[in-house]
């Protein structure tokens, strides 16, 4: 009899200790990786734009940049200059991949006249992009100040 009551007295000392809970409750941490998750699935595309463009007469500042890029020029009549140097559109690509000391990731600006064929500098500008020049920009001016009456 003293037996049962020892073994009785044991289970009742082991009914009464309790293991700590030794896992970890990810239940709030898969909830917050989601609604994460949502809101970079949302604001993502909003962050990719098009092709950076600038055109004529803009307020747009300019940007600080360290190196002079290499310039292409449309002069009214359509002809086309490397920096100073007038150049056929086919010798175009060809003279930039000789002078770019970055190769395709040179930055290059192209200025076209406002009175040149819209058509026109989007021609120069895609002979660039396909020869793969990454960094092309349009180059603008900004607008005359407005004369204010008094």
């Amino acid at each position: 009899m003293a037996a049962g009551l020892q073994s009785a007295s044991r289970r009742g000392r082991r009914s009464g200790r309790r293991r700590p809970l030794a896992e970890i409750n990810v239940t709030p941490f898969v909830d917050v990786m989601l609604v994460l998750l949502i809101v970079f699935m949302v604001t993502a595309p909003l962050l990719v734009a098009g092709v950076p463009v600038d055109l004529p007469k803009t307020q747009a500042k300019p940007l600080g940049e360290n190196r002079e890029p290499l310039t292409v020029t449309i002069k009214r009549d359509g002809t086309i200059y490397l920096q100073t140097t007038p150049v056929s559109e086919d010798q175009l690509v060809a003279k930039l991949t000789a002078i770019a000391s970055n190769g395709l990731e040179e930055r290059i600006h192209v200025r076209g006249d406002a009175a040149v064929d819209y058509g026109r500098v989007m021609e120069v500008m895609g002979a660039l992009s396909s020869a793969g020049f990454t960094h092309i920009g349009l180059v603008t001016s900004p607008p005359k100040p407005k004369e204010h009456d008094q």
